[in-house]
Order: structure tokens, then sequence, then C-alpha cells
């Protein structure tokens, strides 16, 4: 078994256990690669990506392109002379170039059992269409997006009370493993093509899907807002004001009625009829405040009680 070369290419949290993985091998991780800082919280200060902190902590060389397409940041990957590049959750377009340039190729850690679900929300459109599994593939990069052929996958069982969160946590955790289980023989896995008959698209999560539609029914309503915990969030209309939702339970799955109404407004809960079933807000959170029960929210709104 010969000792890798390795340039590792992530950004997000996910991507942090898969290098901390790489990181705990004989193997080297002579870069790291991670999108450019960004600002956030309220100073709007620069920020550095988990993956790029992690790196500096291991004092690996890190580099932030802002495209892999320019001729002089291929150069500066070129001359690494690399192994192989693992890809997780990096936010690049890896041109075809890039992908020729190590020796083993790119493989990426995906979190989908690939062709269900290829694209940038793969965990959160898991959990929203009701699949009740899904996974970590291990795939030979191409020009496409994500359609290269798998070399390894792991299953992941999705539970009933699962967020967004939830799996991630659980999908990273895995795809750590899967890496470090393959990495020393990756060259010699048998890489089989996907199915494109049975491939979807898993869109970008947007801000704007996170209004919640009271005309769809219970059950997707549900789902949405355990997907959606805890970005972008789900929020809905009640009372005159936006509420963000942080937890509920179906009532029911089947009656119908006054789309929107509230049929009972109580500390246990607030229940509102759906497209199709009722549904009943437990965990509330109004604009600028923190998340409340449903009884502390109404301790402080006792006349919604007459919703009862």
């Amino acid at each position: 078994m010969d000792k890798k070369r390795i340039i590792f290419a992530g950004t997000p949290d996910f991507s942090v256990a898969c290098l901390s993985a790489l990181l705990g091998t004989q193997h080297e991780v002579c870069a790291v690669y991670t999108q450019p800082d960004r600002r956030a919280g309220r100073g709007r200060k620069l920020l550095p990506s988990p993956v790029k902190a992690l790196a500096l902590e291991h004092h690996i060389p890190v580099y932030q392109p802002v495209s892999l397409r320019k001729a002089e940041a291929q150069a500066e990957l070129a001359a690494l002379n690399a192994d192989i590049m693992v890809v997780v959750a990096y936010g690049l377009l890896l041109p075809q170039k890039v992908l020729d340039m190590p020796r083993l190729g790119c493989i990426n850690v995906h979190a989908s059992l690939l062709p269900r679900w290829r694209g940038a929300a793969p965990i959160q459109r898991a959990l929203l269409a009701g699949d009740n599994t899904t996974g970590i593939t291990l795939m030979q990069m191409d020009k496409g997006l994500d359609t290269g052929a798998m070399l390894a996958d792991v299953n992941c069982p999705i539970h009933a009370k699962d967020t967004g969160q939830d799996l991630h946590d659980r999908l990273a955790a895995l795809g750590a493993e899967l890496l470090a289980k393959h990495i020393d023989t990756v060259e010699t896995l048998t890489p089989v093509a996907q199915d494109n008959d049975l491939a979807n698209y898993a869109h970008k999560l947007e801000k704007k899907e996170s209004l919640l539609d009271w005309q769809d029914d219970a059950e997707l309503l549900a789902r949405k807002i355990r997907a959606f915990t805890p970005w972008p969030g789900t929020q809905v209309s009640l009372f005159d004001q936006k509420l963000r939702v942080h937890a509920v339970e179906i009532i029911d799955t089947d009656t119908v009625g006054d789309v929107g109404s509230i049929i009972s407004c109580q500390r246990t809960g607030i229940d509102v009829q759906t497209g199709k079933g009722i549904l009943r807000l437990l965990t509330v959170q109004k604009a600028g405040g923190r998340p409340l029960s449903v009884a502390d929210f109404l301790n402080g709104h006792p006349h919604y009680l007459t919703h009862s």
C-alpha cells in the first residue's frame, strides 16, 4: 500500500469529518482547497470555512481560488503533484483539466445513495420527499454533476423524527468512515455506472422555500419543517404575524376543511387545518425572539386562547 499525496477540497461542517479521517491515516494531505472566506454574523466579519480552520490547525497549506477554470489556479494545483483529490461539499465545479490532474483522478463523498439525489441539497430533499433510506456514495468524479461511476456506498435509515441537522450529522460521520475504509486501496475498487433514469436533482435550498403553504397536506408540511431545520427554517402566517416553526406533530392525515383555519389553540399546541389533515404547532418563534413552547408563547398572548 503506497502512501498517497492527497488534495482535499471541501468547505462546510459536513466536510470536516472526512478531512479529520484522512488526517488519521498514513497518507499525506498536501493541500486543502476551500471556498473564499465569507462575511457572517452581526459584525459581518470575514470568517474562514470550517475546513480551512481545521487545515490551519494542522499547518496544511490552504488554497481559496474563486474559480478553478483560470490557468493560474490550474497551474497551482498541478504543481502539487497529488495522487488523488478528495472532494466533499466543496462548492466549486472542477473542470476536466483539474479532474485529470491527479494520478488517480478525483473522488467525491456524496450524501445520497446515487443516483437518487444528485446536486446541492441531497439531505434535505430526501427528507422532504419522505424517503425511508439514504446514505453515502463514494464516487469517481467526471465532468457531470454527481454523475460519475460509483465506487462504494453505505446505507443510512431515515427516522420518523429526523431533522436536516440530525441526518447531516449521521451522514457526515458515515462519509468519514467510508472514506477511511477505502482510501488505502481506492484504485482497486470496481466502478459501477449510475442509472440516469433513476436520478433526481436536489436543488439548492432557497430562503423563499421557508414559507409554509397551508394548502399542502399535513404530512408534507411536517416533513418540510424537519428537512429545513436548522436552515432555512420554516415560517407560517398566523395571528397576522409571521412565526418560525421549530416543532410540530400530525394530529390526523385525512381531515379536510377551511385551509389555514385554527381548529384549536390551547397550551398543548395550536392545531391548524391543512389541505389534508390537521397539524399541531408545538414550538414557535416570533421575529427577533427565541424559540418558545406554544404554552410559553400563549402566556405572552393569552387573548389567542379564544381561538379554541
